[in-house]
């Protein structure tokens, strides 16, 4: 640990401006307001060096499972057990939770120490598309989202009580909705300001088919924007998220602690059979 004692702190609005310090050294696409999404949604602890914000940690509640997020400590201070002491205490505070969360193949070891496994692997793709592609048919705005039907859609894709988080993505963005021949929604996707420009996410579809239409809509409403999409399903999602001029550029590994699969939560829940293509972000799931 460093010379002067580091103090942690549960993480607070006057911590933002320091957090997103660290996120703009390190090289994170993060705005101060991704920051603030998270921290509404979450406990969050702040290691400080004086008064300076030297490490962060987040854990986001969704019923019965977690996402540990935004774990980052100041480059001079790495190597030192910052890492470890932030993540104890998130994890402390997620209690009997299944957790998740996504890695860089630098914090696999430290992860895989306390108790989390990998169980697959996310490619992050981006760029302003090549063009338009046509706009698909039952695929529309949805201008006032029926959040009782895509949080259900939600459950059963993630495993994960996430409505809180998609009551934000509503006033954040604009949520475009598949319908079946009789207008009962079958898929979505969300769209919002993130890092660069905008990403889509999450895409809950019963099918890849359908999550490309649902992303080809997105893509055809936002000509010239410089998109993001982190797909769970590179081996459904990334041949054609390229072919749209979204180029891979970079990915993670998501893991789990607790659980016997990425989402297990207990019993499925019952309804249509409907999975995720794309994340709301890897820090949200």
């Amino acid at each position: 640990m460093a010379d002067t004692p580091i103090a942690f702190q549960d993480f607070a609005e006057p911590h933002l401006d320091g957090a997103h310090r660290l996120s703009v050294e390190a090289r994170w696409p993060h705005r101060r307001e991704d920051w603030a999404l998270v921290m509404d949604l979450s406990h969050g602890v702040a290691a400080l060096d004086g008064d300076r914000v030297v490490g962060t940690a987040f854990v986001t509640p969704f019923g019965p499972a977690a996402t540990v997020n935004m774990v980052i400590v100041a480059e001079a201070m790495r190597g030192r057990g910052l890492g470890r002491a932030l993540m104890e205490r998130v994890l402390a505070a997620a209690g009997p939770r299944v957790t998740r969360l996504t890695a860089t193949a630098d914090g696999l070891p430290l992860y895989e120490k306390l108790g989390f496994r990998p169980v697959g692997m996310i490619h992050q793709h981006q760029g302003i598309p090549s063009g338009l592609p046509p706009v698909p048919d039952r695929v529309t705005w949805a201008e006032t989202p029926d959040l009782d039907a895509l949080a259900a859609l939600d459950r059963i894709a993630s495993g994960m009580e996430r409505r809180p988080l998609l009551e934000r993505l509503a006033r954040l963005g604009r949520f475009a909705v598949l319908t079946d021949g009789g207008g009962a929604v079958t898929g979505f996707a969300a769209v919002r300001a993130f890092g660069r420009g905008e990403v889509i996410g999450p895409v809950v579809a019963p099918d890849p088919q359908a999550a490309m239409a649902l992303i080809d809509f997105v893509i055809a409403n936002r000509p010239g924007a410089f998109l993001r999409v982190d797909t769970p399903d590179p081996a459904a999602l990334s041949a054609f998220l390229e072919s749209r001029g979204l180029a891979k550029a970079g990915d993670g590994i998501p893991m789990i602690r607790g659980g016997d699969a990425p989402a297990a939560t207990g019993a499925a829940p019952a309804g249509p059979a409907v999975k995720a293509y794309a994340l709301a972000s890897q820090a949200l799931g």
